[in-house]
């Protein structure tokens, strides 16, 4: 039996053990309080819960004693039950059990309790008792109790259901929606499903539907596009029938409704929202938490936003006055209105548009409307003047603009240049030279101030500073931003801190990430590390090998060894089998809480080491990393636990072994018998989800799980092309063509449009633009197929306005050049243009995306070519280019020949290290990236420092076995 169930399984019998250690004989002719009877019957009946709940209910009123016990016992045996109670606790433990691993029976068993007993089980839910239930000597921990069921997989379903179910005729509203409440908030939103409404009453108090519609709002995000439009549903027909509005002119919509329906105001149509009196507009935007509430409309599209700001307008709120553009919350992003704008309000207006990066889609429409604020923000000034009053629109600027800035203004707007979270890494670069052009030395107050453009500080910078300046940064909150540095940049940090030989380096004080760029050669000069330092580093394996090994020669407690942050990542079999059996048990839940972080190799070996000291308790997942034979002799009866267990893990960590793995999932597929019967089901799977074969995600899935399935395979990353397939397949059965589909449908299968052919997008390319738009800019993990994105690219081109470039270069006239518009929406589907369209593009447009479209891991050797020969046009030859022109380039310096190449200045490390990145040179272009830093910088081979190798990169591979032995061996030791 389980911990958790052995826990839950105490409520009920521990009490019966009480006074049986005297022997004393129970007298059956004592009286027996009636709820206490009742309590017995139901024992003797095997209704262990309805017994628990009695109980509860009799001990809230009464103290219990052990003469109680022993009257307890004595009907039990007037009633001739032939129970001891070892066999008592033996039944009710597995009773118990089966309610946790099969929470559909405890649904049933909920639905047969009386009301009295309901009305207990709902209250334990309600009350959150801190206080346990107290038998005399003997103590329950109820809240343990109820916090380890609501963790098993379908309970919380059940306590749902049974609450829509029961709650509103036992309870009262209140209690009922905060029970309700309690429990949507532990599901991710996957109890949401569009015909929860329908079992929802329609008589809700008025400050119960206030409070239940609280809850829907909370859990907007996680709730499905159809749920979404079925609550909204709910709640205005609600709202209507109190607004007591008859004739079909006048609107329901009054400024409280608007409240009450807070982010569902987005499913208002556009003709409702058109009816909406000025006078209840204007209130409600008059209300203190109005702007609060707007912040939060995420997904409200353009035309919803006019309609909006048109009725805000008919108001007496003037749309030009700053307090009025202080409230709009998002619907900023969209007024459009420029005209008699002067630059003081627009600096307001592009104030409050940094929040609009927050709005789902659309971004390219919010860019334009901030460059053309911009434009009259700076009107009669100069960009030097205005710099600190221009908000996040500052990364419109292109390198010119940004070049015209003076040192004085940029360190004058430093505070403002900082919250910028946007910053292109050559705009970081620009901005830093200036910021330090001003500063003169590099000191720990000068970097204090830099935020996010610390990391346009060149590697020879950080290098040269005062140690002491950099042992503070590290220190400071500013270090947090040492770990968006480039590896060249960090080295150079390091290298600086260890260098001067003190025994103390200072590494000790790095944090987080950066930690992980420490060399082992370093990590063995530092004598002062403890346990407590490693809590907040990051740490790669073999520093945590190292680690491990030196801190348990010192440490003779395992906990606080094991509890150090990453440093379990260091724990070795050795260390596990040296274990005491105790201590190993006493310390397992340290290893199981950093799962995450173990490798296969470790936790195999506390697999073995729990077969060996306990096999009879031992956590079911860790059967997945031993032999195939230990998996096939888990029993049927044992097989729900088995996949609670491994549905809570990450199948891949534990298991590296592809044969293993299908033995694995052999055995899963034998537990469900090749079936999801329902959605209790996929609740006990959890993870195992995403590697169920693709014949069951076809034809195994019911009909009443596919839609909670459907919500769990939106997280996979990796499924099969066979298991997609039958995904697709599934969908197409379920909903039918695109063609046929709705808003709502396109947005809840938005991560799954990648499985349709170009012939099926094309028609959600056409109705729903946008919103394939938004579902392409989510799919950063992996490059979505090419079909896929012909269908962004058509959506884009298509819904744009097509002008006619105005380049000169000869082929252009004519040609419908990419706009900076389309190139924002298109993202890797920028692979999509051809490339004459790409050469054809306006210079400003280019110098605007070059970043952009270097970053594009789509384009093809053609395109990068003649992106490449645009940058020729734009930027003069390579040997004019600066760092910032070179590192904005990305993948389309891979389009440089040798001899371009020897061209560029590689005077910089950084500069050479943004080349590096790239993982594409020919050894030819790889020769000359090395030799030109050689030759530039007037470095030789010897003199090269550990962040010169690290930034070098794999252009190192270039060096002949010669030249390899000029490098010098302890550089090379540091930089790993």
């Amino acid at each position: 039996m389980s911990q958790e169930t052995r826990t839950y399984s105490l409520f009920l019998f521990l009490f019966l053990s009480h006074g049986v250690a005297s022997h004393a004989v129970p007298d059956s002719r004592q009286d027996l309080h009636p709820l206490l009877q009742k309590m017995a019957e139901e024992i003797i009946d095997g209704s262990y819960l309805n017994a628990l709940l009695d109980l509860i209910q009799f001990q809230s009123s009464h103290v219990w004693t052990a003469d109680l016990s022993r009257r307890v016992l004595a009907y039990l045996n007037s009633r001739n039950v032939a129970f001891t109670i070892r066999s008592l606790q033996a039944v009710m433990g597995n009773h118990l059990e089966q309610r946790l691993y099969r929470p559909q029976k405890l649904l049933e068993d909920l639905r047969e309790t009386d009301a009295q007993q309901f009305r207990t089980a709902m209250k334990c839910l309600l009350e959150d008792k801190k206080d346990p239930l107290e038998l005399e000597d003997i103590i329950i921990d109820l809240g343990e109790i109820r916090e380890q069921a609501l963790q098993s997989p379908g309970v919380n379903r059940s306590l749902f259901l049974i609450t829509l179910e029961r709650c509103f005729q036992v309870l009262n509203s209140l209690e009922c929606v905060e029970i309700l409440g309690r429990l949507l908030r532990g599901s991710s939103g996957s109890f949401l499903q569009p015909d929860v409404t329908g079992r929802l009453p329609q008589d809700l108090r008025e400050d119960a539907f206030k409070n239940l519609s609280a809850v829907f709002k909370e859990l907007y995000d996680q709730t499905s596009a159809h749920s979404q439009r079925a609550l909204y549903s709910w709640m205005a027909g609600i709202l209507q029938i109190s607004s007591n509005a008859t004739d079909n002119s006048v609107s329901w919509v009054s400024a409280e409704n608007l409240w009450i329906l807070g982010r569902y105001m987005v499913h208002l149509s556009f003709e409702e929202i058109m009816k909406i009196s000025p006078i209840e507009i204007g209130l409600f935007i008059s209300y203190d938490n109005a702007t609060k509430q707007l912040d939060t409309i995420y997904d409200i599209t353009p035309e919803l936003a006019q309609a909006f700001l048109e009725r805000i307008s008919s108001s007496s709120f003037d749309m030009r006055n700053t307090s009025t553009i202080h409230r709009l919350g998002l619907l900023v992003c969209f007024y459009k209105d420029l005209e008699l704008l002067d630059a003081a309000v627009a600096q307001v207006r592009l104030h409050q548009m940094i929040k609009c990066s927050r709005l789902r889609g659309f971004q390219a429409g919010v860019q334009k409307l901030k460059a053309d604020l911009l434009d009259i923000a700076t009107e009669n000034q100069t960009l030097s003047e205005t710099l600190g009053s221009l908000s996040d629109a500052v990364v419109g600027l292109t390198h010119d603009q940004l070049e015209s800035l003076s040192p004085e203004a940029v360190h004058g707007a430093i505070s403002t240049l900082t919250q910028v979270s946007s910053w292109a890494k050559s705009q970081v670069i620009i901005l830093s030279a200036k910021y330090l052009a001003h500063e003169k030395v590099l000191s720990f107050y000068g970097v204090s101030q830099m935020g996010v453009l610390l990391a346009g500080v060149g590697t020879q910078a950080f290098y040269g500073m005062d140690r002491r300046d950099l042992l503070q940064v590290l220190r400071s909150s500013i270090s947090l931003h040492l770990s968006d540095l480039s590896p060249a940049q960090q080295q150079g940090v390091l290298s600086k801190m260890i260098e001067a030989g003190d025994a103390t380096s200072g590494v000790v004080e790095i944090q987080g990430a950066f930690f992980k760029e420490v060399s082992l050669f370093d990590l063995r000069r530092e004598p002062r590390f403890n346990a407590t330092d490693l809590k907040e580093k990051e740490l790669r394996r073999s520093q945590a090998l190292f680690l491990y090994e030196l801190l348990s020669q010192t440490t003779r407690r395992p906990a606080e060894l094991l509890s150090a942050g990453q440093l379990v990542k260091g724990v070795m079999c050795s260390h596990i089998d040296a274990m005491s059996a105790d201590s190993f048990l006493a310390h397992f839940q340290y290893f199981e809480n950093s799962l995450s972080l173990l490798s296969p190799y470790q936790v195999n070996c506390l697999a073995w080491k729990y077969w060996d000291v306990a096999r009879s308790t031992m956590p079911p997942f860790l059967l997945a990393a031993l032999p195939a034979r230990y998996l096939a002799a888990v029993p049927a009866s044992r097989c729900v636990p088995f996949l609670i267990s491994l549905g809570k893990s990450q199948l891949d960590s534990l298991v590296l072994d592809s044969h293993k793995k299908n033995s694995i999932l052999r055995k899963v597929q034998q537990c469900l018998n090749n079936s999801i019967a329902d959605e209790y089901a996929v609740d006990i799977v959890g993870n195992l989800l995403c590697h169920l074969p693709a014949a069951i995600l076809h034809r195994g899935v019911s009909p009443r799980a596919w839609a909670t399935a459907l919500h769990g395979l939106r997280d996979c990353p990796d499924l099969s092309p066979e298991q997609k397939a039958a995904v697709r397949l599934r969908l197409l059965e379920q909903h039918g063509l695109p063609q046929n589909w709705t808003a709502e449908t396109t947005k809840d299968l938005g991560p799954f449009l990648v499985l349709f052919s170009g012939e099926e997008l094309s028609s959600i390319a056409t109705k729903f633009p946008d919103i394939l738009q938004q579902a392409a800019s989510k799919m950063a993990r992996t490059p979505p197929p090419k079909e896929f994105l012909w269908a962004v690219f058509e959506s884009v081109r298509n819904s744009s306005e097509r002008r006619p470039s105005s380049d000169p270069s000869p082929g252009c006239h004519g040609v419908a050049a990419p706009s900076s518009e389309d190139i924002f929406k298109l993202a890797e589907a920028n692979a999509c243009w051809a490339p004459e369209d790409l050469l054809c593009m306006e210079e400003d447009t280019f110098i605007r995306n070059v970043e952009l479209l270097g970053a594009l891991r789509g384009l093809s050797r053609p395109q990068l070519m003649t992106l490449k020969e645009k940058a020729v046009q734009v930027w003069d030859t390579p040997s004019y280019w600066r760092e910032h022109h070179i590192v904005s380039l990305g993948r389309i310096a891979l389009a440089l020949n040798e001899s371009e190449l020897e061209q560029l200045d590689l005077s910089s490390i950084d500069t050479v290290a943004s080349l590096s990145q790239q993982t594409e040179w020919t050894p030819g272009q790889a020769k000359a990236i090395l030799q030109g830093f050689l030759e530039d910088s007037g470095y030789s081979i010897q003199d090269l420092k550990s962040f010169h190798l690290v930034g070098l990169g794999a252009t190192l591979c270039a060096m002949n076995v010669t030249e390899i032995s000029l490098i010098r061996i302890s550089e090379f030791s540091w930089s790993n």
